[in-house]
């Protein structure tokens, strides 16, 4: 039985996530609709494209909402990544659905007056707090990024790794046994593939 599930949000590279977890020993499984999330500690969102678009398909996993609503969910280990981290908020400047509300804050676009947007490439990423999932990475180690919105946490002390463009924006953060992530680990090569090695024995403490 696999012990990570990677949710299908109708958009993004799921064949990619389950090739490098399979290249660090992990027999992990793309979900379908009507999956027994009872069965997984390790729960990956995923996300390329819309806000709107990821929570439409999400709301198709009936079971997973249900955990989204109790304190049961605390039991599962959350990594968010790309869109994938920004529906963990309450809403996004993207679209019209109501985010997931499991981290409070919202979504914000970047300013195309100040840069070119999307900002996509690599981009150095700044260890604003120590936690177990930056084990083994380096301060400032170089990550993927593909994106043209940014979150903006209620709590700062929910972040955990900072970028820029040009100015300082969230780009990883914790809370409890959530760890989201707006670059792509599967594209980052030495430290993105570490990064799900931290996710994958992590205990869910900060």
């Amino acid at each position: 039985m696999p012990d990570c599930l990677i949710i299908n949000t109708g958009v993004g590279n799921f064949e990619a996530i389950k090739n490098v977890l399979k290249h660090i020993g992990l027999n992990a499984k793309v979900s379908e609709k009507n999956e027994n999330f009872d069965k997984y500690k390790f729960i990956i969102i995923p996300g390329i494209g819309s806000f709107d678009s990821v929570m439409k398909n999400l709301k198709d996993h009936d079971d997973f909402f249900k955990l989204t609503k109790n304190s049961y969910i605390k039991e599962k280990k959350i990594l968010g990544i790309c869109a994938g981290m920004q529906v963990l908020f309450n809403k996004s400047e993207e679209g019209m659905e109501r985010g997931l509300g499991l981290i409070q804050g919202q979504v914000k676009k970047f300013d195309d007056k100040k840069n070119r947007v999307p900002h996509m490439g690599w981009n150095k990423v700044r260890h604003s707090k120590s936690h177990p999932l930056w084990h083994d990475i380096p301060d400032n180690s170089r990550f993927y990024f593909v994106h043209s919105y940014y979150v903006k946490p209620g709590n700062a002390n929910d972040v955990v790794g900072e970028s820029t463009y040009p100015e300082y924006f969230t780009a990883a953060l914790a809370k409890q046994n959530i760890f989201a992530v707006q670059f792509h680990p599967e594209k980052s090569q030495t430290v993105g593939l570490q990064l799900y090695k931290n996710f994958l024995t992590w205990d869910g403490g900060l």
